[in-house]
C-alpha cells in the first residue's frame, strides 16, 4: 500500500508530471490517502470559499471544492482504526517527533499500522518516524 500525504496530493491535483508518472508507473494498486489528508485538504477548500471577497473568487472557490471532491471520490481514504491510534499514542512519546505537527504524526501513525509506503515531499519532517518508509515523488 501506498499512501499520499496532502501535499502529493495538492501536486497531484494540479497534475504534476513526476507524481503523475511516478503513480503510473508504481506496481501497487493499493493507492489511498488518509482521512487526515481528506479534512486538511476540504478545510483549506472550505476555509477558502468562505474568506471569498468578490464574485470572482467566489465561483473560482466553488469550482475549485467542486474538483476537489472529484478527486477525493476516485481515491480510497484510510480512516483512523485500533492500530493506527495504538500507534499514534506510541509516536507522540517520542522527544524526537515534538516538532512534527499533529496531522503528520497521525498521517505517519496510520501509515505505519498498515505497513505502507508514505509518499511525501516532506521527508525532512518524517524522516525521525522509527520505520517509516518514504518516497518523494514530487522532486
Amino acid at each position: 500500500m501506498h499512501i499520499l500525504d496532502t501535499d502529493t496530493l495538492t501536486h497531484l491535483h494540479a497534475g504534476h508530471p513526476n507524481v503523475i508518472a511516478n503513480l503510473k508507473k508504481l506496481d501497487d494498486p493499493d493507492v489511498r490517502i488518509t482521512v487526515i489528508t481528506k479534512i486538511e485538504l476540504l478545510r483549506g477548500r472550505f476555509e477558502f470559499l468562505l474568506k471569498a471577497s468578490d464574485r470572482n473568487q467566489l465561483v473560482r472557490a466553488q469550482k475549485l471544492l467542486n474538483r476537489t471532491e472529484e478527486l477525493l471520490s476516485q481515491i480510497p481514504v484510510l480512516m483512523m482504526d485500533e492500530k493506527s491510534a495504538t500507534r499514534f499514542e506510541e509516536l507522540k512519546k517520542l522527544k524526537k517527533l515534538h516538532k512534527i505537527g499533529r496531522a503528520d504524526i497521525l498521517i505517519a501513525s496510520m501509515t505505519l499500522a498498515h505497513q505502507a509506503v508514505l509518499v511525501t515531499r516532506n521527508v525532512r519532517h518524517f524522516k525521525h518516524v522509527p520505520n517509516l518508509a518514504l518516497k518523494n515523488w514530487v522532486d
